[in-house]
Order: C-alpha cells, then structure tokens, then sequence
C-alpha cells in the first residue's frame, strides 16, 4: 500500500495546483486591467473627435476658408489614426488573451489525464482492500503497538489523500469550463473590435477626402491667403518688438526701485550711526574699563534675486504662483479653438505656406470678451496695426493678447483672473483670431497649451 500510494506527493500536486489556479488568475488581472485602460483611452479620443467635429462645423459657416480648418481636420485625422491604433492594441490584447487560454486549456486537460489516472488507480486499490478484514488484517498483522498507531493514522491520510485527490479534479475541471468560456467571450470580443477597425478605416478613408477638399479650396484662395500670413508675420514682428520693450521698460523700473531702495537704507543706516555717535559723545565720562576687542558684525549677504523683476516678496509669491498653475490656466476666451499653434507651422497638403507662430492663434467669435488668465499687472497697452494689444506682467512671466478691437484696463491697472481686457475684433464675417502669448523675463516665447488647461 505505501509503495502505490505516496502522500507527500499528493499535498505536493495539492501545492502545485494551487499556485497554477494563482497564477493564472492573477494574469487575468493583469489583461483585464490592460484593456480596461485601452477602452478607456479609446473612449477619450472619441470625446476629442466628437469636440473636433463640433468645431469644424463652426468654422464653415465663415465665408472664407482658414488655417483653422485645415488643422482642425488634420487634427481629426491624426486621432483617428491613433483610435485605429488602440483599437489594434486591443485586438492584440484579446488575442494574447486567446493564445493563453488556449494554453491554459491544453494544460488543464493535461491534467486532468493524470488525476483521472491516478484516482482510478486509488479507487481500484481502494475496491480490492474494501473489506472490513483486509482493513482489521492490516492493522492487526503489525509488530508492535506503535506500528499499529503508524498504520491506522497511514490509513487516514491515504483517505484524506484520496479525497483531495476528488477534490483538485473538480476543481480542475472547473477551471477548464471557466477558461473554455472565457475563451468563447474572448472570440466574441476579438470580433467585435475588428468589426470597430473596418468601421474606422472607412470613417478615416472620408475624413481625408474631406481634407483634400478643404485643402483643395484654400488653395484657390492660397494668394490672399499668403499674403494675410505675410501681414501677420509684420504684425508679430511688432508684437515681439513690443513685448521685448515692455520686459526691458520693467527691468529697468525695477532695477531703480531696488538702487532707491537701497539707498534710502543706507541714509537710514548712516543717520542712525551719526544719531548713536552724538549720543556716546553727549555721554559723561565714567570710570575707564578694560576694553575687549569685538570683532566687526559681518554685513549679512543679500540673496541675489533669480530675476531682476523679483523686486518684492509679494512679487516673488506672484510669480511662483503663476508657475504652479502651469497646465491649469483658463482660456482667455470662453470658446475658442486652436487655428494656429506654437512654433514652426507647416500645413499639410499647403507645401509653400509656413510660419513660425510666437504664441497660439485662438479663432473665436468677433467680439468675444478676452480675459485675463492671471492675476497681474497691465503692463502696456498698445496699437499693432489697426488692433489693438494688452501685456499682463505676472511677476517674472508676461501674457500677451492681441488682435483687440477694443481695451478695457490701463497700464499699471491691477487685474484678476478672469477680469475682462477688452474684445476681439472681427477679422471675417464674424470671426476673429487672438493671438496669445507668453513670455518670461529672458524674453522667450512658452508654449501656451502647455500652460492653458
């Protein structure tokens, strides 16, 4: 019986078995979270498209064709594409999950083989011995009283052993009916988001022919259109002229504040010394003292500010708290959308028309209020053109807005987030374009979608 029977190795498969069902749970998780995340980021891009779709649609009511809705659609393409390539990702994902289960399924059956053998052999020794004598017999044919209690507590893990060994077949075949199903679901999923792929590629076939034909009629228009490129070029020329003076103006007004600063509290300083040198002379003489050597106090040594328009505390709280909200500053415009973005802008499908952009062109309605995206303050207001211009000073950081038929601050005025700064001027039948910028004290442009929330 001990030679056909061991039970060490049945707790060690009892081990074994647990630790697969585990593992393989524990992969399960894994992938679930995986395609979790996938449908998640596949539902987002459909939110962008959805919005993008929305504002292609307001850019067509204008008579002429912009940039905007070139980008716009371009931009649509480009999410297309990526939700293709997500929906692939999760194509590839379900597959791998099939490929495993598929693997899972060949083990599992596996096996179950070898329980299936091995508790068929149990259950054909356990037939032979079910004889109440066999049982007494061998208990009874020991040598010894302790042999005995060795054999009957044999006996009991043999039946523990066969009982385990009903038990992990059960739960075997369980796992597999588990794991046949999921591959079934798995199947059903992997046709599903093929079906969504196809459906994809066809939306994505239109939506470039519907660039070409945008590009195809703002080419007609590519004459007039270049030149108001050329004209915006001039204008921005100025416009970094302007800002570049502003930032100077304010150095230079705080470089005096600090030279004043400091010299009244040097006056201060030296009439304070004159006022305790009268004093001691005024002073009656008294009974002479050993005098003791004290060394002279060491001037304290003054923090040198990062920036020379770092001219206060409450100065330095602005500016850093106008960082800290990068990437979390509100639009300057309640509805806008980007035609123009920062840098070097190349439009595809118009090979001859590029620009470099110092901020980003927000198209909006003519006459929609420009506000300020930070408290600050109005540090010029100007002419560019026949529009006009506000520089907001943010400690350290300017935000300019421009292409304003109207202003309603001063320069040095204090403004709060959110306050109104004039409104835009309409540059085609009810549309208008802001051009949005910010710099910092070196005088070089940020990108500001990546302040902007």
């Amino acid at each position: 019986m001990k030679d056909s029977i061991n039970n060490s190795i049945g707790m060690m498969q009892k081990g074994l078995f647990i630790l697969f069902f585990l593992l393989l749970g524990g992969g399960l998780m894994v992938q679930a979270q995986s395609s979790a995340e996938l449908k998640k980021k596949q539902a987002d891009i459909q939110r962008e498209i959805d919005d993008l779709r929305e504002q292609i649609e307001k850019t067509k009511k204008y008579k002429k064709k912009s940039l905007a809705e070139v980008n716009l659609v371009n931009k649509k393409i480009r999410l297309r594409e990526s939700q293709i390539r997500n929906i692939n990702a999760q194509v590839n994902l379900i597959q791998s999950n099939i490929n495993q289960s598929w693997r899972d399924i060949l083990k599992l059956r596996s096996e179950l083989d070898t329980l299936k053998q091995q508790y068929q052999l149990s259950v054909v020794y356990a037939y032979k011995n079910r004889s109440n004598y066999d049982f007494l017999n061998f208990i009874f044919s020991a040598g010894t009283f302790n042999d005995a209690l060795k054999r009957m507590s044999y006996l009991k893990s043999y039946r523990a052993y066969r009982e385990q060994q009903a038990e992990n077949y059960r739960n075997t075949q369980d796992q597999l009916q588990k794991t046949l199903a999921g591959l079934r679901i798995n199947k059903a999923q992997k046709d599903d988001a093929l079906q969504e792929q196809n459906k994809q590629f066809k939306v994505l076939e239109e939506e470039k022919k519907e660039k070409d034909a945008v590009v195809k009629e703002i080419k007609g228009q590519e004459k007039e259109l270049t030149n108001d490129l050329n004209a915006k070029r001039k204008q921005d020329a100025k416009l970094k002229t302007a800002i570049r003076s502003a930032i100077n103006r304010e150095i230079e007004i705080a470089r005096k504040e600090e030279a004043a600063r400091k010299a009244k509290e040097e006056a201060a300083r030296k009439a304070a010394a004159a006022a305790e040198a009268k004093n001691n002379k005024e002073e009656p003489a008294s009974k002479p003292a050993t005098a003791t050597s004290k060394p002279a106090d060491k001037p304290a040594k003054e923090s040198k500010p990062l920036s020379p328009l770092i001219s206060s505390e409450e100065v330095k709280v602005l500016s850093d708290n106008f960082e800290k909200n990068k990437n979390n500053l509100p639009w300057p415009v309640n509805s806008g959308r980007i035609a123009m973005a920062f840098g070097p802008q190349k439009v595809e499908g118009l090979g001859n028309i590029t620009f470099d952009n110092p901020g980003i062109t927000i198209e909006a309605d003519a006459g929609s209020s420009i506000k300020a995206v930070f408290e600050g303050v109005v540090s010029s207001v100007m002419n560019i053109g026949s529009t006009q211009a506000v520089i907001l000073k943010h400690g350290k950081y300017f935000t300019t807005y421009s292409n304003l038929s109207s202003v309603t601050v001063n320069r040095g005025q204090q403004v709060k987030m959110g306050q109104v700064l004039g409104k835009l001027e309409e540059k085609d039948s009810g549309r208008g374009e802001l051009d949005f910028v910010i710099t910092n004290d070196k005088s070089v442009n940020l990108n500001p979608e990546a302040w902007l929330k």
